[in-house]
């Protein structure tokens, strides 16, 4: 007998194209870096995922930390078959609030789009045809019906029985204080979502992930980016972007600055530290001479 759903494949995967990132999609493209020193946090992501009754996270951390990466890092375990069998081929998929909001005329018109998925999602996860959906909602907070100016406001009412009778994997994302002042006024939601804590990486850590990721940036701007240029990045972020978080600030600035010298110097060469002292410089609005490093 064929089962018959009530979105239908075809229906369900117009959804995803239209409005959802598809991360192992991508990861299994090789579109992302490699995500470092994230390896606990994974871990404690899967073995929530594994659960039958809590089954949903939330990161919690400030922005440029990293939230998204460890999504990215999730997707490439399942990519590369580390997980247990439950999470094999299992899609993550980050649902593109924006877009999906784009030219409606209010929350009706937007649940109408929501709604299809959620439960698209839900009515096969009891189905051992099917792949596990994961999906992905950063800026969890901005669904709360508390959140004002937010087109996305009440979504979260309407995600509520997927996620009481447990049809749903759900990975959100939101600072501290959002979750406390948003999210955790709702207790019936706040114990849906089991809470992991991403702190900011130390100078040693964010220097591992420059290192794991300057290949990439290599082969784009095709310039070498020695160690000493890291170390002297990662020491004027700190020492002048105190309002950014690691490792965001450093990787943006490590981009910019080997842009900022292809543009000066061509390609081939090894990125300056003039050229890093600059950028950061025009950043900060501050003289490149008076940079110390």
């Amino acid at each position: 007998m064929v089962k018959r759903f009530l979105v239908t494949d075809e229906d369900l995967e117009e959804l995803i194209h239209s409005y959802c990132r598809d991360f192992t999609a991508l990861a299994r493209e090789g579109r992302y870096d490699p995500i470092t020193g994230r390896d606990s946090e994974i871990q404690q992501t899967i073995l929530i995922l594994l659960q039958k009754g809590r089954k949903n996270c939330c990161y919690l951390a400030p922005a440029g930390v990293g939230k998204t990466a460890l999504v990215v890092g999730l997707a490439q375990e399942i990519v590369k078959g580390n997980v247990p069998d439950y999470l094999k081929d299992a899609r993550v998929l980050e649902v593109d609030l924006a877009s999906m909001a784009a030219g409606t005329s209010g929350m009706s018109e937007f649940q109408e789009r929501f709604i299809p998925i959620c439960k698209g999602f839900a009515e096969r996860y009891h189905d051992p045809a099917y792949t596990k959906f994961i999906m992905f909602l950063d800026e969890l907070h901005t669904i709360m019906p508390l959140v004002h100016g937010s087109a996305y406001r009440g979504l979260s009412e309407v995600m509520k029985p997927y996620l009481t009778v447990g049809d749903l994997h759900v990975i959100g994302a939101t600072t501290r204080d959002e979750y406390r002042m948003f999210v955790a006024e709702d207790p019936a939601l706040d114990r849906r979502f089991q809470k992991i804590y991403l702190n900011v990486p130390s100078p040693e850590e964010t220097m591992e992930i420059l290192k794991n990721i300057r290949p990439g940036y290599e082969k784009h701007h095709r310039i070498k980016i020695s160690d000493e240029c890291l170390e002297l990045i990662i020491s004027l972020t700190n020492e002048h972007m105190k309002r950014r978080n690691q490792p965001d600030k450093s990787i943006i600035m490590m981009d910019a600055a080997s842009a900022y010298h292809v543009l000066e110097n061509g390609i081939g060469g090894e990125l300056s530290k003039e050229s890093v002292k600059y950028m950061i410089g025009k950043e900060t609005s501050l003289n490149p001479k008076a940079l110390e490093g």
